[in-house]
């Protein structure tokens, strides 16, 4: 028969690694628990103490019906049920009756009213300490049998809710306290046989890192170092008082390491695909739907719930650039969808209208919401993160939620409090944090009963400074063979930090830099940019020095833009069809030009609702109404026949159609400056079509018209056919593109082009504008080559801000000009000058992110010599008036 005996021990760790011992070693009737599971066995009657999980669940379904007194008008908001949670634990562990106290204060009394809704609430069964130790006291007699011998091991100290009991089982069983060179509190009995040892010896040493972030990265290498030294993984340890300042650092540094770094304490479920999810899903109900919100919950979580029916790559039937953040956006972008839209031709908006509607509703239905879209485990984070606080500030909530890691202590490196490895020592220790105001902490208030109502010393009589202290100490005493003590210098800020006062009397510190060379990387990225010849050998690495250094010099290089002659890439942006925009690049910026056109790079595009629309969205939206606005007052008689009011209805109609279109599909800025930009854009495209001193006689108005093989933008009647190719003599560049206005006469003699710029005019006469302006020649040969020779044509830039038009004297002159600059810009191309020019690296670059920081200034600097001697004749456009 197994003789039955009962160890006690500290925290999940210590439990593992007992019942391993234990298996080991055959002890087979040996039961290993916390001091408060054997209290609860020996009550009897499936008795338990009130975990925190299930304390919390019943301040949250009690806190919303209880009548809290001065309290009321917290209780519902975010960290009500944790700071409700914490005050009954330290009540309770103290053994202070709430009920008995309720006299003393109203705090107290709305305290014990919660206590008092929360006991109602709580399972059968589950009991506070004192009814514990109530209920054991009176069982006791049957400890011999329930129990047998006990041993308490790991306890450094025992909360005093507990201590009477563990008196009264010493007149009963023998009780054994394995305090080993442990402090030994007063209080113990003597009834209690104290075994003590002496303290170990490790080998100590005190180092100094940079930040917090390197205390990490040195934890990790030193780990790293152990493991290669042939040391198990389960005799290494890292601690802190408060592991959560570090856990973002070893959370990356882990995956980066590949080392099973068990968090004791658990990961916060955000961490965890399945915790992303549930975070997904509360950043819609919280903030709103929107695109961005809505692609990132289809990615984590689309394979379940109302999402699921709808085909693989739906998503591309949501319009790339609208943010989709309100109600209306997301009405009128369903309402136009259709069968053709969808990637099985099979219309599916329905369930999608579904799936959208459902998420309006917000964090009021959060619980349904999250039964329809959430599967398994991230379900089950769901419902604990509403049981853990109010549904409202259920992303917060999500925050704070942790999890196991799934990796088994007992054979993994720990990253641990140092409470759990005060309780759980192992042989090569590692504290980090030591300092002044991380360890020892500060003894703060409890958040609902401050010391002024009961006092601090008798509500938590074993404090967080004493008890750091206590750990600290403990594990210097148990630590076998090396202990390494470490402290930030500063903080992430660059603050200077002190250190703490513990270390005092432990040796002079190690100073570590952060550039120094490490005796083990902890890993392939760590030994890379620790050893300079190992990175220097490495392929990617090597390219990546010789760019930084061909950009430092003034000569052009290959990565500058230097590439072979007649390189397919640039002669097949080269053969392309051409815009004025595209010629634009390549006569001011070769290396955008081949960039864009030739490598088909553009700059990422966001879906964020901007404070303000930046010149070029603001000139499209200008256009836009425009487009419209004409081609309505073309319908209605014709804008020649048009008078101030009927031009200012059109625009306006135009405006609200414009509007609907850009809120449905573009991320717009706030309503009151959206709106105010709406004002601007009618006010100057009204100002755009009343222009002109003299009209046309009998003329017909276009606006948008498309040429060279544009596609049409609407339906409206052309002047030509859009199809027709158009080709600029002597330089091989075919052209296409949209006008802006053309305006025809009724005899077809006359003609005026007329391209809008929205931004301030020139404060002299341009032609070309150092090959900035191409516009007006371009288009008005086009038109002469679409309409024929015969017709006389006006090209002007039309600025509706002043009001002002400038015309192009002479296009023919202009275009044989041009013609000159276009032949020496392919020509140089061709050769394989990819160079920066003027526009590389300016305020409307889009491209400027692929080129070193503030290129403008700094590189494009540095080799404008070298560009202009190597383009040679492509250069004079830079000059042109």
């Amino acid at each position: 028969m197994v003789s039955r005996s009962t160890l006690v021990v500290h925290g999940r760790l210590a439990m593992r690694g007992a019942r391993l011992e234990a298996a080991r070693d055959g002890r087979h009737g040996v039961q290993i628990m916390s001091f408060e599971q054997a209290a609860g066995r020996l009550a009897g009657g499936f008795v338990r103490v009130i975990d925190e999980e299930s304390l919390r669940v019943a301040i949250q379904a009690v806190l919303p019906l209880t009548e809290m007194g001065e309290l009321e008008s917290i209780k519902l908001l975010p960290g009500m049920v944790g700071a409700a949670a914490d005050t009954l634990h330290k009540a309770w562990r103290v053994g202070i009756e709430l009920g008995a106290r309720a006299a003393e204060h109203p705090r107290l009394d709305a305290i014990a009213r919660l206590e008092a809704a929360v006991l109602a609430a709580l399972p059968d069964g589950m009991m506070r300490p004192a009814d514990i130790v109530a209920a054991a006291t009176a069982r006791v007699a049957h400890a011999p049998a329930v129990l047998g011998p006990v041993e308490i091991d790991g306890l450094t100290e025992l909360s005093p809710c507990w201590r009477p009991l563990l008196a009264l089982l010493a007149r009963h069983v023998p009780v054994r306290w394995s305090a080993g060179p442990r402090s030994v509190p007063d209080w113990i009995d003597d009834a209690v046989t104290v075994a003590r040892a002496s303290a170990a010896s490790p080998g100590t040493s005190v180092v100094s890192a940079a930040t917090a972030y390197h205390e990490a990265v040195e934890a990790m290498r030193w780990a790293r170092g152990l493991l290669a030294s042939g040391v198990p993984p389960a005799d290494i340890a890292i601690a802190t008082t408060s592991p959560a300042g570090y856990d973002d650092h070893f959370m990356t540094l882990r995956g980066d390491a590949n080392i099973d770094l068990h968090f004791v304490h658990g990961v916060r479920t955000v961490t965890t695909r399945d915790g992303q999810a549930a975070a997904a899903l509360a950043d819609i109900l919280v903030r709103g739907v929107s695109q961005t919100r809505i692609r990132r919950l289809a990615s984590l979580c689309g394979e379940s719930g109302p999402l699921a029916s709808l085909p693989e790559s739906w998503l591309g039937v949501l319009p790339t650039d609208a943010p989709l953040s309100t109600t209306g956006a997301w009405k009128r972008l369903l309402a136009r969808l259709s069968a053709s839209d969808w990637p099985d031709c099979v219309d599916h908006t329905q369930e999608l209208r579904d799936a959208v509607t459902l998420l309006h509703q917000g964090t009021g239905e959060a619980a349904g919401i999250g039964e329809a879209f959430l599967p398994g485990r991230a379900l089950a984070i769901w419902r604990k993160a509403l049981l853990a606080g109010p549904a409202p500030s259920i992303d917060i909530t999500l925050e704070t939620l942790k999890q196991d890691d799934g990796l088994e202590a007992c054979v993994s490196v720990a990253w641990m409090p140092a409470s759990a490895l005060a309780a759980s020592p192992r042989s090569h220790v590692r504290l980090i944090g030591l300092n002044s105001s991380r360890w020892p902490r500060s003894i703060a208030e409890d958040r609902l009963i401050p010391d002024h109502v009961i006092p601090t010393a008798e509500l938590d009589p074993l404090p967080v400074t004493v008890a750091d202290r206590r750990d600290f100490t403990t594990i210097l005493s148990t630590t076998s063979a090396e202990v390494v003590l470490s402290y930030a210098r500063r903080d992430s800020d660059g603050r200077l930090l002190g250190r703490s006062p513990l270390l005092s009397g432990l040796g002079e510190e190690t100073f570590l830099r952060r550039n120094a060379v490490p005796a083990h990387a902890f890993s392939e990225t760590d030994r890379l940019m620790a050893r300079p010849s190992d990175f220097a050998v490495d392929d990617q690495a090597a390219s990546a020095r010789a760019c930084w250094r061909d950009w430092s010099v003034e000569a052009v290089t290959p990565h500058d833009g230097i590439v072979r002659p007649d390189h397919p890439v640039i002669l097949e942006a080269l053969g392309r069809l051409q815009s004025a925009s595209s010629l634009k690049a390549m006569l001011r910026s070769p290396m955008n030009f081949v960039w864009k056109y030739g490598l088909g790079w553009k700059a990422p595009q966001g879906s964020a609702e901007p404070l303000m629309l930046d010149p070029l969205q603001n000139g499209n939206l200008i256009h836009a109404v425009l487009d419209r606005a004409l081609r309505g007052l073309e319908l209605s008689g014709g804008l020649a026949a048009a008078d101030g009011p009927a031009i200012e209805a059109a625009v306006a109609e135009a405006a609200a159609e414009v509007a609907a279109e850009w809120e449905g599909e573009r991320p717009v800025p706030p309503h009151v400056i959206w709106s105010r930009t709406l004002s601007e854009a009618r006010e100057l495209s009204v100002r755009a079509l009343s222009y002109g001193e003299e009209l046309l006689p009998g003329g017909r108005s276009y606006s948008e018209v498309p040429f060279g093989g544009s596609e049409r933008k609407s339906d409206a009647e052309l002047p030509w056919d859009p199809e027709a190719q158009v080709t600029i003599p002597c330089t091989g560049f075919s052209i296409s593109g949209y006008i802006d206005r053309l305006d025809v006469s009724g005899d077809g003699a006359r003609a005026l082009v007329r391209d809008y710029k929205t931004g301030k005019a020139p404060r002299e006469a341009i032609r070309l504008n150092k090959g900035s302006e191409l516009q007006r020649c371009l288009y008005a040969f086009a038109v002469r080559e679409l309409l024929g020779e015969h017709v006389d044509i006006v090209a002007s830039l039309l600025y509706p801000r002043e009001p002002l038009d400038l015309q192009l004297d002479d296009p023919a002159a202009v275009l044989d000009e041009v013609t000159g600059y276009l032949s020496a810009a392919r020509a140089s191309l061709a050769s394989g000058a990819a160079l920066p020019g003027p526009d590389t690296g300016g305020a409307y670059d889009e491209l400027a992110f692929a080129l070193p920081a503030n290129a403008g200034a700094t590189y494009c600097k540095r080799k404008s010599v070298a560009v202009a001697e190597r383009l040679g004749e492509a250069t004079l456009v830079w000059e042109a008036k």
